[in-house]
């Protein structure tokens, strides 16, 4: 396809159907497609679990949403919208069959899976050494879209802001976020190591996580005391999303409010477990790249042990994530 820009009033897909954190760095892509194409009409595809994160995009004029028990449904929906494009950047097999159904051109982002394999499996690394939001950016190129560099978008609704009045005295002189979720275990990072590191750190931490956290916040703050506010499953995702907002600093493994907190542009401590960066997904805030700061055991001759996430380390030593410093990610978040 040439380099002309696309005739105005074009109407187009972008599918991301998971996960919190993959949607959030399509972000950059939503953003430009809006801005750069005249007249275009923006629709995105997502789970129903997902809706909330994209409902509030000021740059999406229409959400769809796909059930896996029911894809059908949404199909009929999306080929009654007559799109004349369609931006897949998850690129799996529902995503592929939504596209075929369509039946109009594809812009298909590419997922380096064969050398994602490799790299877990052999310890051997190809990846390209480029953000993912970049490979997503690869995959517009024919639409002449590009890349503004201004980073993610997360917009919380009017009214879902999290109000801190209920929280210990201790917090009125600020606090640091301290995330515990993640859908596996070998990306959390372990009550030990939270422990440690809150009772180095200057300022009070607020633990965040989903409720199947919540008794790892709870003992924490055994050890803490008033330093640490277990709000792990008492949150809604935007108050969540507030309370990033509102903090000094982060501290995260690989998870999506990691990049939720990017697009906020808050400092983050990344606590890399079985992931590694180099599988594209560190937080992604360009010129900025002093605001965060990857913590990580290498070399490690078992890491990266899986391209997602395991329910326990299989070597049973979890080095990755109890070899961490310390003292190394306290000093770095003190100094903000």
């Amino acid at each position: 396809m040439d380099e002309k820009q696309p005739p105005s009033s074009n109407k187009i897909l972008v599918i991301r159907l998971s996960s919190i954190g993959d949607i959030v760095l399509t972000t950059p892509i939503i953003r430009a497609i809006k801005k750069q194409m005249d007249g275009v009409e923006l629709h995105f595809l997502t789970k129903t679990a997902n809706e909330k994160v994209v409902a509030s995009n000021p740059n999406i004029d229409k959400v769809h949403l796909y059930d896996t028990k029911n894809p059908g449904q949404v199909i009929k929906e999306l080929i009654a919208e007559n799109f004349d494009y369609v931006v897949d950047l998850h690129n799996n097999h529902r995503s592929r069959q939504v596209a075929r159904k369509l039946g109009v051109p594809c812009f298909r982002y590419n997922k380096a899976t064969f050398k994602r394999d490799v790299c877990v499996l052999m310890k051997i690394n190809f990846m390209p050494d480029m953000h993912v939001v970049d490979r997503y950016f690869d995959a517009v190129f024919p639409l002449n879209v590009r890349n503004d560099h201004q980073g993610l978008d997360f917009f919380i609704p009017e009214g879902s802001d999290f109000d801190g009045d209920d929280l210990p005295m201790v917090f009125e002189d600020g606090f640091v976020a301290f995330v515990l979720a993640g859908t596996h275990v070998t990306k959390r990072i372990p009550v030990s190591k939270v422990v440690e590191i809150g009772s180095i750190l200057h300022k009070p931490i607020m633990l965040l996580g989903g409720k199947d956290v919540y008794e790892v916040g709870e003992e924490v703050v055994a050890h803490l005391g008033d330093r640490a506010y277990n709000g792990c499953g008492k949150y809604s995702l935007y108050q969540s999303c507030s309370i990033l907002k509102q903090a000094d600093c982060v501290i995260t493994s690989d998870t999506g409010l990691m990049h939720i907190a990017a697009a906020f542009r808050k400092p983050i401590a990344v606590l890399w477990g079985n992931t590694i960066p180099e599988f594209g997904m560190f937080p992604y805030m360009p010129n900025q790249r002093e605001l965060f700061r990857n913590f990580e055991v290498c070399p490690l001759y078992c890491r990266p042990c899986s391209k997602f996430g395991r329910k326990r380390c299989r070597h049973k030593h979890f080095k990755c994530m109890n070899n961490i410093p310390a003292t190394e990610v306290a000093d770095w978040v003190n100094h903000f």
